[in-house]
C-alpha cells in the first residue's frame, strides 16, 4: 500500500477553511514552544535519527524551514529529506517545472512533468518566516526552500540534508530511467548535476549553474514499486525492475563517489522502500545493501480507511496478533507488521522468496505523524477490530482527506487518557470515542517500536512528516527521547555501526495504494504572474499568480482565494509570498 502522500493538496481551501472557521493563526509555531537541541547520549543502537520536509508545508501548514530551528528539530536530526523531484515523462531525467500535479488517484498521467519549482527555489522569504531574520532580496539567485535550507545547515552544521526523488506521484518512470545502462548514467548524471552541483534550470529569474551548490548531501531513491502493479495508477513496472533497482543504486552511489572525490566530501545514498512482504519481493534483498547507507523502511500505511467498512485495525503493527482479522498477504499466508517487514529484509522470507541478507545495522523503521481512522464503529473492545460504515472524517490541515489527520488536528482526541489504548500483543496504540476510531501512535507505542530497533541492532527511526506536528512538536520529541534512551533486558543481536554513513529516505508501505491523495506538491503557481501588481483589496478574488501590493511590498498569490477582512497579504503566508 502507499504510504500517506500529499494531505494539503487543495492548500487555498485547507487555508481558507481554517481561517473561516477558527480564526486560527497559520504562522510559525511560537519560539517559546521550543526545545533546546538533545543533550542525552544517544543510544547503542538504533540511534540515527531522519525526518521528512515536505516541499508543499509551505502552503496552507504554513511550515517553515525556520520552524526546525524555533521548535529545536534541526538539532536533534541526523537527516532531513526534501521532498520530493520528478522526473521527466520523455528524457527520464531530473527536471523543475511548475505545474500542479493531478491529486486523482486513477489518472495515470497524474504526475506527468508536475513540480514545484516555486516552492523550490522561487518564493520570496520576508525576514519574519527566514531562518536567519533576513528576508530575500530581488537579485539573488535562488529563493524559496532551498536557500531556507543553506541558511538551515548553518545553524544545524551536523545536519545533512537528501533531495528525495520519486514518491507514490513521481515513481512513474523510474522504469524507464534505470531499464538501460546508458539511460541510468544519464538519469543519475542529472539528478547529481541539478541538486548537489546545484545547476538549476532558470525559472521566473532564479537558478543557474551552481546556485544551488553545497545545499544537498545526498540523494534519496523513493521508487514506489520497482516490479509491482501496486504503486500509482498507469505507473511504468517489469519485471526487470527487481536487478534494474539494484543497478540503479550501484550507479548512483559510483557517481556520488565520483564526484565526492572531486570535492573532498562524501554523498549519501539512502533509499525508501516497502514493508509488504509481497513489494519486498521485488527487490534483491541480498544485493542492494553494499550501496546504500540506509533503508529507510516504509512502516506504516499497513491499515486505513481504503478498507472502508473495516475491520478496524492498526496502521503500524509492530507484530502481528494471533487475532488479526486481515486477509493474509497473497501469494502467501503473511500478514502486515514491523516485526515481518524487518525480517524479510534482513533474514528472509521463504514463503515470498525473499532472500533477506540486508544489512540490519543500516535498516530504520517509519513513524508516522498522522493517523488512520474510521468513523461508525462500534464501543465493542474500544473499537478495536469492529466493522464501520466509512473513513473517518477528514480536517483541513491534511487536506481533508476521508481516514486521514495530522497529529495537531487531532491533539484532544489522541492525548486524552480516556480515549487512548494499548494493544499489548501488536504494541499498538489507537484511539475511540463515539464511534471514531483513529490509529497511530503516542509515546507509548514509539517506545516500544525504539525498544525493538535497541534491540534488533537496527539503524534508527525515519519520521513522516514534520508539517504534521502541533507547534510543541510533541510526537517528534517522543521519538528522539525514546531512540536516544537505553533498552533494559535485550537479548537481540549486538550492534555494528554501518560501514558507510548514514542517510534517510521517503516512506513506503505495504498493502494496495489506499485513496489518500498523491505525493506532488499543490497548486504551484504559474512561470508568468499575470497582469501587474494592484492594490490589495478585501472581498476581491485572485487568481494564482496575481500581483498585489500591500504597504509598500509586491506580493504574488499562492493559491487562489477571495480575500476577506483580516486576511491581508502578511497575515496569510499560506496565501501569498513576498515577491
Amino acid at each position: 500500500m502507499s504510504r500517506l502522500r500529499m494531505l494539503a493538496a487543495t492548500a487555498a481551501v485547507a487555508a481558507t477553511a481554517l481561517i473561516t472557521a477558527a480564526g486560527v493563526s497559520l504562522a510559525t509555531p511560537d519560539a517559546t514552544a521550543a526545545n533546546a537541541a538533545t543533550t542525552a547520549p544517544q543510544a547503542t543502537s538504533g540511534g540515527v535519527k531522519t525526518a521528512y520536509f515536505a516541499q508543499w508545508g509551505i502552503y496552507a501548514n504554513g511550515f517553515y524551514p525556520k520552524n526546525m530551528v524555533t521548535t529545536g528539530v534541526a538539532g536533534k536530526l541526523d537527516f532531513l529529506n526534501y521532498a520530493f523531484a520528478n522526473i521527466d515523462p520523455t528524457n527520464h531525467t531530473c527536471f523543475m517545472a511548475n505545474k500542479a500535479a493531478s491529486q486523482d488517484e486513477s489518472n495515470p498521467n497524474a504526475g506527468d512533468g508536475a513540480g514545484d519549482a516555486f516552492a523550490d527555489y522561487g518564493k520570496s522569504y520576508g525576514a519574519d518566516i527566514s531562518v536567519d531574520g533576513v528576508g530575500d532580496v530581488w537579485n539573488q539567485p535562488i529563493q524559496g526552500n532551498f536557500n531556507q535550507l543553506k541558511k538551515l545547515k548553518a545553524k544545524a552544521p551536523n545536519l545533512k540534508i537528501l533531495i528525495s526523488i520519486g514518491g507514490w506521484t513521481y515513481s512513474k518512470y523510474f522504469s524507464d530511467a534505470a531499464s538501460t545502462d546508458a539511460k541510468r548514467k544519464a538519469f543519475v548524471s542529472s539528478c547529481v548535476n541539478m541538486f548537489l552541483k546545484g545547476d538549476l534550470p532558470v525559472i521566473d529569474g532564479f537558478g543557474g549553474a551552481g546556485s544551488a551548490a553545497g545545499i544537498f548531501d545526498g540523494v534519496d531513491i523513493d521508487w514506489e514499486y520497482p516490479g509491482s502493479p501496486n504503486g500509482h495508477t498507469g505507473n511504468h513496472y517489469s519485471a526487470a525492475d527487481k536487478q534494474n533497482f539494484t543497478l540503479l543504486l550501484a550507479e548512483f552511489r559510483a557517481q556520488l563517489d565520483a564526484y565526492g572525490s572531486q570535492t573532498g566530501k562524501r554523498y549519501y545514498l539512502t533509499a525508501a522502500t516497502p514493508a509488504g512482504q509481497d513489494k519486498i519481493a521485488t527487490i534483491e534483498t541480498n544485493k542492494v545493501g553494499q550501496y546504500l547507507d540506509y533503508n529507510n523502511v516504509m512502516t506504516y500505511d499497513m491499515h486505513g480507511g481504503w478498507e472502508a467498512t473495516g475491520p478496524t485495525n492498526f496502521q503500524d503493527p509492530l507484530y502481528t496478533a494471533p487475532n488479526d482479522p486481515s486477509s493474509p498477504i497473497p501469494p502467501g499466508q503473511g500478514k502486515y507488521s514491523i516485526d515481518a517487514a524487518v525480517k524479510a529484509w534482513t533474514t528472509g522470507d521463504s514463503a515470498y522468496g525473499i532472500p533477506g541478507g540486508f544489512p540490519a545495522n543500516k535498516l530504520s523503521i517509519g513513524y508516522p505523524f498522522y493517523y488512520r481512522g474510521w468513523k461508525g464503529v462500534p464501543a465493542t473492545d474500544n473499537g478495536k477490530y469492529q466493522t464501520a460504515t466509512g473513513p473517518a472524517d477528514g480536517h483541513a490541515m491534511s487536506g481533508n482527506v476521508p481516514g486521514v489527520s495530522f497529529y495537531k488536528e487531532l491533539t484532544g482526541f489522541v492525548d486524552n487518557p480516556s480515549m487512548s489504548y494499548f494493544d499489548d500483543a501488536t504494541k499498538s496504540s489507537w484511539f475511540y470515542s463515539n464511534g471514531t476510531f483513529w490509529s497511530g501512535d503516542n509515546a507509548q507505542s514509539i517506545k516500544a517500536k525504539a525498544d525493538y530497533q535497541h534491540c534488533n541492532g537496527l539503524a534508527g527511526a525515519m519520521m513522516y512528516s514534520l508539517e504534521a506536528l502541533d507547534p510543541a512538536v510533541t510526537l517528534f520529541n517522543n521519538v528522539v527521547d525514546a531512540v536516544n534512551s537505553g533498552t533494559a533486558g535485550c537479548s537481540g543481536p549486538p550492534t555494528t555501526p554501518p560501514t558507510t554513513p548514514p542517510t534517510t529516505p521517503p516512506t513506503t508501505p505495504p498493502t494496495t495504494p489506499p485513496t489518500t491523495p498523491p505525493t506532488t506538491p499543490p497548486t504551484t503557481p504559474p512561470t508568468t504572474p499575470p497582469g501587474t501588481a494592484t492594490p490589495w483589496a478585501a472581498n476581491t478574488t485572485y487568481a494564482t499568480g496575481a500581483l498585489v501590493t500591500y504597504n509598500g511590498v509586491t506580493y504574488k498569490c499562492i493559491q487562489g482565494h477571495t480575500s476577506l477582512v483580516g486576511w491581508e497579504p502578511p497575515n496569510v503566508p499560506a496565501l501569498w509570498g513576498q515577491v
